[in-house]
């Protein structure tokens, strides 16, 4: 009882947190009219809006491919699949190993070490980070961000700034210290090897391996297309609520979707921070509040983005890793294990 509830105590305390947060959200709607305009929404758009939960997956999958290529170049269909297989391994078991499945499966098919892939997944999700931050900064001076108690643009232009610091900082503390990490002698290194004999693992190759994925493209075409595939992929995100509010006939500014976005990614890395699951619905549904989008539709949009995107993310991710050869179960276990070839 004591390990089941240290294990679940936390995760099941953050969802009645989170249910609690949408019903309050939720408290005076229509139920009649939601599932009216739920029975007259246009199909054709919640197709355009699957289109696109796809396309951002694909063009993360590209992004991806030109970090990697002078590692080993890959095909963007091979890495998008890897994607949606973490995405897919991380809902079913939900402990954070999304990195660690999609580049283990990577660095299977492509007989690479899994430490050199991870680490390349590391950066794109720092440069990621740094996109972002570049959106909220664009949406703060832009100044259409709803008033409430407060400064909202303030907020949102802070956040985009330490965001920014934070994930450019990480970047350059990577390519700065990778020899460093290669040593023998630094503490940290020492300290890193002792860490890695609890889980069996050699500490010199390991550390070998990750500093092998801190690569940036030579060619400037490649490192152009980096920047290119992330800003892309925010773009085509920053659009799904647009498709979603079609469906059912609700049109907003163009700068209204970026400050959903942008304030729905914040509230989801905050409610990671306090174990609250759901922080991209919650905080979309107060971004749809603020905004001044009526209850139902609103819940609508949210729903229709979030059930294609489980859908489809999911659904495909479980696809691609049984047709690798594989179960959830073998995969959590070599994930946690990060037993990488050496």
């Amino acid at each position: 009882m004591k390990r089941i509830l240290s294990r679940w105590g936390l995760p099941v305390a953050g969802g009645v947190v989170a249910l609690a947060i949408v019903f309050w959200l939720y408290r005076d709607l229509d139920f009649g009219r939601f599932l009216a305009g739920l029975g007259s929404a246009n199909l054709g758009w919640i197709v355009v809006l699957a289109a696109t939960v796809l396309l951002e997956q694909v063009l993360n999958g590209w992004k991806w491919r030109q970090i990697l290529h002078d590692v080993k170049p890959v095909r963007t269909l091979r890495l998008t699949g890897a994607l949606l297989a973490g995405y897919g391994a991380n809902v079913l078991v939900p402990l954070g190993i999304s990195p660690l499945v999609r580049s283990w499966l990577v660095a299977r098919m492509e007989t690479l070490k899994m430490g050199t892939v991870l680490t390349t997944t590391i950066i794109a999700r720092f440069i990621d980070g740094v996109v972002f931050a570049l959106f909220a900064g664009v949406v703060a001076m832009a100044g259409e961000v709803p008033q409430i108690a407060g400064n909202l643009e303030l907020g949102l232009a802070v956040a985009g700034a330490l965001n920014f610091a934070l994930f450019s900082g990480l970047l350059w503390a990577m390519f700065r210290f990778r020899a460093l990490f290669a040593r023998e002698g630094p503490l940290i290194c020492r300290i890193f090897d002792w860490v890695a004999l609890w889980f069996r693992a050699n500490g010199t190759a390991l550390r070998g391996s990750l500093c092998s994925g801190v690569v940036w493209p030579r060619s400037r075409q490649h490192r152009l297309n980096v920047l290119l595939g992330a800003v892309a992929a925010k773009f085509v995100s920053a659009t799904h609520f647009l498709w979603a509010g079609l469906a059912i006939g609700v049109v907003l500014a163009p700068l209204d979707y970026l400050f959903l976005m942008v304030f729905g990614g914040f509230s989801l890395v905050l409610s990671r921070f306090v174990r609250v699951p759901g922080g991209f619905v919650i905080g979309t549904a107060l971004a749809f509040q603020l905004l001044g989008v009526p209850e139902e539709q609103a819940l609508l949009m949210i729903l229709f983005n979030w059930m294609v995107s489980i859908i489809l993310v999911v659904g495909i991710g479980l696809v691609v890793l049984w047709q690798s050869g594989i179960d959830i179960r073998q995969a959590r276990i070599e994930a946690e294990r990060a037993n990488v070839r050496v």
